[in-house]
């Protein structure tokens, strides 16, 4: 299986510090903010590379490996069938949300969330905080 992209989103209660040191060092440019989840452009182009920086939410600790890696497939119902027929065991169901993802999770052995998904359009809350670049 090939995904089309994929990119890192690091859990981490430092996004200020985690957004400073990307935009100075590697003129990253947000393309999404909802204030507890950030996700930067690297270069500040649509097409650069990316990464994510999430607080824990609802009092969730970090993951245990700290970060979450996002795969995106053109069909993630087939890689979810693919993946649980080969016993692989999702910690998040799958299903739609909100800010614009069907997707499902499983975790590696190292304790590194791996979060398949196929993009879905947003809902109206989630919208205002996506941002077009050039």
């Amino acid at each position: 299986m090939l995904p089309s992209e994929s990119s890192v989103t690091f859990t981490t209660e430092k996004i200020a510090e985690a957004r400073e040191f990307y935009e100075h060092f590697f003129d990253a440019k947000s393309s999404f903010d909802c204030g507890w989840y950030v996700v930067l452009k690297l270069g500040g182009v649509a097409t650069g590379p990316e990464l994510g920086f999430m607080e824990p939410q609802n009092g969730a600790t970090p993951y245990a490996g700290g970060a979450t890696v996002n795969l995106t497939f053109p069909n993630v119902d087939a890689v979810h069938a693919e993946l649980t027929n080969r016993g692989a065991v999702p910690v998040m169901p799958l299903e739609d949300h909100p800010w614009g993802d069907r997707g499902f999770a499983v975790v590696d052995p190292l304790g590194t969330m791996v979060y398949c998904l196929t993009p879905i359009e947003a809902a109206d809350e989630f919208k205002a905080y996506q941002v077009a670049l050039e």
